[in-house]
């Protein structure tokens, strides 16, 4: 038993040598089983995840193992507690009750950390530019305009390619875009399938409040000055902050990856987006808010489907005016591709 305990312990030390499921199982119960943190400490996936740089999944994989094997109980469907039911649950940020990481496998999460940092903002890069065609992504200058090691690049641009936003070459370059009219309706196609649906599994349960702080932001810039960073944040508020508040993860997945590009794209819409569009967007998004906020359910997943069926034509009519990126507009590791 000792040498197990050994040969593991010398494993976690080694970024990369254990599944991140099972690192997270390994620190958890040595500290479990070593009574480092307090009976009745609660466990549950956000704060487990937190707390390794991790997402849900693995840290729910692992905390599923500890139940197996006795070490926490079932917690009112809330996650799971360290004891008996006796002991009182206790509440506590995992480092305050005690957690504390091996030198490797800290490492390892420091640099999950710094991937995860950068991630949304290349993202967000790679998707505005698609419009604007075909591009090459220099996977040295994104880690040097970043300040990130080569190996975490690498994990961006993989991470990336899952999304489908950009692709690799049988040289294993990376490309993004560009982002054709057929693609375009492909995309608007799958939106109008299936943002409804997410919309239809919330709609009960968002907070009037949001609806009339989100619906207040719409009227603004429908009153005021129109910037492209002011329509993203328009488009997130719907789209994203409740469309994709839906419990079915594969449909968020989903309808992400055919949002990506096209919301991304309001970044450069100030030369090229006709008022007219704007005024009718904003109309038919407080359209939807005001009908969720009465509770006329119904009628805002029908307005969302029709939104996005209208929407189309003028993205496309966009899409033909886009020519070259604005000034400054690429980060220095996307390279146009001449067609």
């Amino acid at each position: 038993m000792k040498m197990l305990e050994s040969s593991r312990n010398k494993r976690l030390n080694e970024p990369g040598a254990l599944p991140l499921y099972e690192a997270i199982y390994s620190v958890l119960r040595d500290h479990i089983v070593d009574a480092v943190f307090p009976p009745g400490l609660v466990l549950g996936e956000t704060g487990v995840a937190r707390a390794f740089s991790a997402s849900r999944v693995p840290a729910a994989a692992a905390l599923k193992r500890l139940h197996r094997e006795g070490l926490v109980r079932a917690f009112q469907g809330r996650g799971y507690v360290i004891g008996g039911h006796a002991v009182k649950p206790v509440r506590l940020e995992l480092f305050r009750a005690g957690l504390r990481l091996p030198a490797g496998l800290a490492q390892e999460f420091r640099s999950r950390k710094r991937h995860e940092l950068i991630y949304p903002k290349v993202e967000h890069d790679v998707a505005a530019c698609l419009s604007y065609g075909r591009f090459l992504l220099n996977e040295s200058a994104l880690a040097e305009h970043h300040g990130v090691s080569r190996t975490v690049a690498h994990e961006v641009l993989t991470k990336l390619e899952r999304t489908g936003l950009v692709s690799r070459d049988s040289n294993q370059r990376w490309y993004a875009g560009p982002l054709t009219e057929e693609l375009l309706r492909e995309h608007f196609e799958m939106r109008w399938l299936l943002e409804p649906i997410a919309l239809s599994q919330v709609a009960p349960e968002i907070d009037k409040a949001e609806l009339d702080a989100k619906s207040r932001r719409a009227e603004e810039a429908r009153d005021g000055k129109r910037l492209p960073t002011t329509l993203e944040s328009l488009e997130h508020d719907l789209h994203v902050d409740l469309v994709l508040r839906c419990p079915n993860q594969q449909l968020r997945e989903t309808i992400r990856r055919s949002q990506l590009p096209i919301i991304a794209t309001h970044s450069t819409f100030e030369q090229h987006q006709s008022r007219e569009e704007i005024s009718t967007m904003i109309a038919e998004h407080l359209e939807i808010f005001h009908c969720l906020s009465s509770g006329r359910h119904k009628k805002a997943i029908a307005a969302l489907e029709g939104h996005l069926r209208r929407s189309l034509g003028s993205n496309i009519v966009l899409l033909q005016r886009l020519r070259t990126p604005p000034p400054d507009f690429l980060p220095p590791y996307l390279v146009p591709v001449q067609a």
